[in-house]
């Protein structure tokens, strides 16, 4: 009986865990500006590119679209592999007004939307979530996928498409 009970409040106290992880993927408290220029530092060094997560600690459809990243090997692998992640908040607290400014405005999608700058920091595509939804409360595998394999460097790639 103990045994059961401490494995039960063991899964408990994990569960709260990873959904308090989870919830505070946003940090109110960022310098926005030097954390992205350190992802394009990074993601140029590394031959990748940076996805900026716009949104909230807030936001059901932010910390919904992080839970499913993580869950899908596949997903998680292509993230891993092409993209720095930043997750740029927008809050009560901070707007990052300037940051999403420079950004061409994305929030104009809705929360979370998503931004990828190439590793000389410039936004080569900026993508609306709701495309990427299944319509029962999470998101497609199929059409994320598609969409992080699309604007990858490596489908970005000139030599890849036979350019010169």
């Amino acid at each position: 009986m103990l045994k059961r009970f401490s494995i039960v409040l063991l899964l408990f106290f994990s569960g709260i865990a990873v959904m308090a992880q989870q919830a505070h993927l946003y940090n109110p408290n960022a310098d926005a500006a030097k954390d992205i220029a350190d992802a394009i530092a990074k993601a140029k060094a590394e031959h990748k590119f940076v996805l900026i997560q716009g949104g909230g600690n807030w936001c059901k459809w932010c910390i919904e679209f992080a839970r499913f990243a993580k869950a899908d090997a596949q997903i998680d692998s292509v993230i891993q592999t092409g993209f720095i992640v930043y997750h740029l908040n927008y809050s009560k607290e901070n707007d990052n007004h300037a940051m999403f400014s420079k950004l061409g405005y994305p929030q104009r999608f809705g929360y979370p939307v998503f931004v990828i700058l190439n590793g000389d920091g410039q936004r080569i595509h900026t993508q609306n979530s709701e495309y990427l939804e299944n319509g029962k409360g999470s998101y497609d595998k199929n059409k994320v996928q598609s969409f992080l394999e699309m604007w990858s460097p490596h489908a970005l790639d000139p030599h890849v498409w036979g350019d010169k």
